[in-house]
């Protein structure tokens, strides 16, 4: 699976560990995000995983910012971007079976690295429930 992952400074310690996770079960990771903890501008690091998203590059991206919102916000200007801010393992997998996310924002600072890769477990091995929830998500997008 090949995933596009992004953050800023509050998420590096996140984004190495996760990708360090994912690429030891086998996924290809795109990278936009920061390497430093110095302040940076979150948007710069994410829309470059939207477009990613919107563009079929990848199947999924993760962005992590200090508390997910504003990386969420940015994510969703896309069409064909569904990006989900989640806080607990419920609320991700919701994401994915009632809203087919395809984006999923970690608030860095509202819980741990050892949360946030459980998190994206969830988040990758949760399929899309479909039936009525399709007709709900095929509504999300502007036209």
């Amino acid at each position: 699976m090949q995933i596009s992952i992004g953050n800023d400074h509050a998420g590096t310690l996140y984004k190495n560990a996760i990708i360090k996770h994912l690429q030891e079960t086998g996924n290809t990771i795109i990278n936009h995000g920061t390497d430093a903890e110095d302040s940076v501008d979150y948007p710069d690091f994410i829309h470059p995983v939207a477009k990613d998203i919107e563009a079929g590059k990848s199947n999924f991206g993760i962005i992590v910012c200090g508390s997910g919102n504003g990386a969420n916000m940015t994510a969703n200007k896309y069409q064909g971007v569904r990006s989900a801010l989640c806080w607990n393992n419920e609320i991700v997998a919701l994401a994915r079976q009632h809203n087919d996310a395809n984006v999923l924002s970690i608030p860095a600072r509202f819980v741990s690295v050892q949360q946030a890769i459980k998190f994206v477990d969830i988040f990758l091995d949760t399929p899309f429930d479909g039936g009525r929830h399709k007709r709900r998500v095929d509504k999300i997008a502007c036209s």
